[in-house]
């Protein structure tokens, strides 16, 4: 029994991602994002518990991303399609008003923002390539789809609690969103050296690079709350790059 402890924290971030799918549909993108991050918990967890349990097994490889596919595949593009909704329609998507009737009578734009499933099926491929990719064990290759999602789950975040002019004429533009679509979906597939978070030990020594992240991460979290999200990103690029002759051997 003690086995299957971590299949299912797995499907209790299988569970946050489908709650998350419904509120994103129905426009409410932070509680999206809320479900969504309790589901990367869970995500990060279930891969410790398996290992401290010896507990790892093919089932619970297939199972995570599966998982994911949902928390970390669906939830994103469809958090895009919204945000390029109201960006060129001045709401969220209603999916009753966009496939009836009248639909094709007020112009193809109504369809438009399915561009941001973009981001899905570049996150469902990043997966499987994932599942069948040897050499990413202790790193990355790409952006993982966690970390994608948070950037994109970031946008809706920093305009409901870091709401200014300036940021949402930004995000609002539908320009920026498909260059932003486009971005995540080369990011996610890069061949692009990325270290993990998977502590073997404790020691600092082999774990310096993820602890410099982490200190930095609180300190940004600390001064710019949401909008801090898109540095950490960028800053995991950039530590991934200066640490890679020394860490991804």
């Amino acid at each position: 029994m003690i086995k299957q402890v971590p299949n299912l924290i797995t499907s209790l971030n299988l569970l946050c991602g489908c709650v998350a799918v419904f509120f994103a549909v129905s426009g409410d993108l932070v509680t999206a994002a809320i479900f969504v991050c309790f589901g990367i918990f869970f995500d990060f967890f279930d891969g410790l518990a398996a290992r401290l349990l010896h507990a790892q097994s093919e089932v619970g490889l297939q199972l995570d991303s599966l998982a994911d596919a949902v928390t970390s595949g669906v939830v994103p593009g469809i958090v895009m399609v919204q945000l390029l909704s109201e960006a060129l329609l001045g709401g969220p998507m209603v999916i009753a008003d966009t496939f009836g009737n009248d639909t094709w009578n007020e112009g193809m734009i109504r369809y438009v923002p399915f561009v941001g499933l973009l981001i899905t099926v570049a996150s469902v491929y990043r997966l499987a390539k994932f599942n069948v990719d040897t050499r990413q064990t202790s790193s990355f290759s790409g952006l993982p789809t966690p970390a994608n999602t948070l950037l994109v789950l970031s946008l809706p975040l920093i305009i409901q609690f870091q709401y200014s002019e300036l940021l949402a004429s930004i995000i609002y533009n539908p320009w920026f969103l498909f260059g932003f679509t486009v971005l995540s979906c080369i990011l996610l597939n890069a061949e692009l050296p990325l270290f993990a978070l998977k502590f073997k030990h404790w020691g600092f020594k082999g774990n310096a690079v993820r602890y410099i992240f982490l200190v930095l991460c609180v300190v940004l979290l600390v001064l710019f709350q949401f909008l801090a999200i898109p540095m950490v990103i960028v800053l995991y690029v950039l530590l991934s790059l200066l640490w890679k002759d020394k860490e991804m051997r």
